[in-house]
């Protein structure tokens, strides 16, 4: 069995700190990285990076330098602002390197939307790379997932549960066990069928035939 490697992104959009301490405490991640203006929030949570990835267009100088001055192990990747890729994409290409096997974003969620329809597709290339990969934050879970899930009451992220179609069709989906239950429905790009759905007992599940869906737990 291929060992598990759990990796940390903290990205540049908006962090509650709050949040974030809380939600790293009862958990253990194998690698950390930083992604530019992540790094205010990786000194806020006094975490320890294991790499360092950006232009650092955006990223606090003096939380740089106080970066730059430690005796660390730490491996820094720096890019040209003039790039085909955005950080948090180099810094998943960071993760495959660092051979992590599944990976949490904090930070991509808030501020710019451009930057969250990226990530949300950067998901979607972690997936085709092997790696189980979700964009966290305080209300939300999102994955990305080609294949059928079951989804139990007391580990779900929060009350609701909603399935929108990436690729231009998905096909067959079956919902069993929630408050509204589908079969063998196809859906496709322009639809909010699957929005805001609940599960009805201790677990529920979704099943489809093809495509390709995007998965958000959360809470009000």
């Amino acid at each position: 069995m291929k060992e598990e490697i759990t990796g940390l992104i903290v990205t540049g959009g908006p962090i509650d700190h709050g949040f974030a301490r809380e939600f790293i405490k009862d958990r253990t991640f194998d690698k950390i990285i930083a992604v530019d203006r992540g790094l205010n929030a990786v000194l806020h949570l006094e975490l320890i990076p294991d790499a360092i990835v950006g232009d650092f267009d955006s990223a606090d100088e003096q939380v740089l330098n106080e970066f730059k001055s430690r005796s660390l192990s730490t491996a820094w990747e720096i890019h040209k602002p003039e790039k085909d890729e955005t950080d948090t994409e180099l810094a998943i290409h960071t993760a495959l390197r660092l051979g992590c096997t599944r990976l949490i974003l904090l930070g991509a969620t808030g501020g710019r939307l451009d930057h969250f329809l990226g990530n949300l597709h950067l998901l979607y290339f972690a997936l085709e790379k092997g790696i189980e990969a979700a964009i966290v934050d305080e209300k939300n879970w999102i994955t990305v997932t080609e294949h059928s899930r079951t989804f139990e009451r007391d580990k779900i992220y929060g009350k609701y549960i909603s399935f929108l179609p990436l690729s231009e069709e998905v096909t067959g989906i079956t919902l069993t066990g929630f408050k509204y239950p589908l079969y063998k429905k196809d859906i496709t790009i322009g639809t909010s069928l699957c929005i805001s759905n609940e599960l009805t007992g201790p677990v529920g599940r979704m099943e489809f035939d093809s495509g390709i869906l995007v998965c958000v737990e959360s809470h009000d």
